[in-house]
């Protein structure tokens, strides 16, 4: 089946959806449950915006709803120390973050971040794929498509093209950062926000 018969109709009005390595086959196949959450989240979520007007600094409301929405459901933060062993000695490759993890599948929130973020979500997943920990990566990200609605608010300055935005994104994918890992991509779009909130 094709991304567009795996996602409901539904959430493609509210968000942007692309796959590599059909990803949205392997998760509605090989796990069902983790794709079943991951939908109810993006159904559950609203733009709200207090979310979207409020002063930066540390870990946004946004991204925090985001993260409630999985811990909810049993997903976890996850860290992985990774290191290699030749000949009794061992080189560590550093440790790999993920922000929410279970049962082989990993998601990534990127709302406002430098686009170097997503170097070291795709790198992440890669390594993370290719010592077989995680069977596909999930990015949630924000389309530049939003820019007129911040624009609107008064806050557009907040929001510029340099950071994660779901083109930058893209462009990356396109250019294999993520090796064979296959990937969901979410970007958060207009159908999204909720004024009352």
């Amino acid at each position: 089946m094709s991304l567009t018969q795996n996602i409901p109709s539904t959430l493609r009005e509210k968000y942007l959806f692309e796959e590599r390595g059909h990803a949205s086959a392997i998760l509605r196949t090989d796990f069902p449950q983790e794709f079943a959450d991951i939908i109810d989240a993006l159904d559950q979520f609203r733009l709200c915006r207090s979310y979207v007007v409020e002063r930066g600094g540390g870990r946004s409301s946004i991204s925090q709803t985001l993260d409630g929405l999985f811990h909810n459901k049993g997903w976890i933060p996850r860290t992985f120390n990774v290191s290699v062993t030749v000949d009794q000695t061992t080189t560590p490759f550093g440790t790999h973050e993920i922000d929410e993890f279970k049962n082989g599948v990993g998601v990534e929130i990127e709302w406002n971040n430098k686009t170097e973020f997503y170097d070291r979500d795709l790198t992440h997943f890669r390594l993370m794929h290719d010592l077989r920990i995680i069977s596909v990566g999930v990015i949630i990200t924000r389309t530049h498509q939003l820019q007129p609605l911040f624009d609107s608010l008064g806050i557009g300055e907040k929001y510029g093209r340099s950071t994660t935005i779901w083109e930058h994104l893209i462009e990356k994918v396109n250019m294999g950062s993520a090796g064979g890992c296959p990937l969901l991509l979410v970007a958060i779009a207009r159908g999204c926000y909720d004024p009352q909130c």
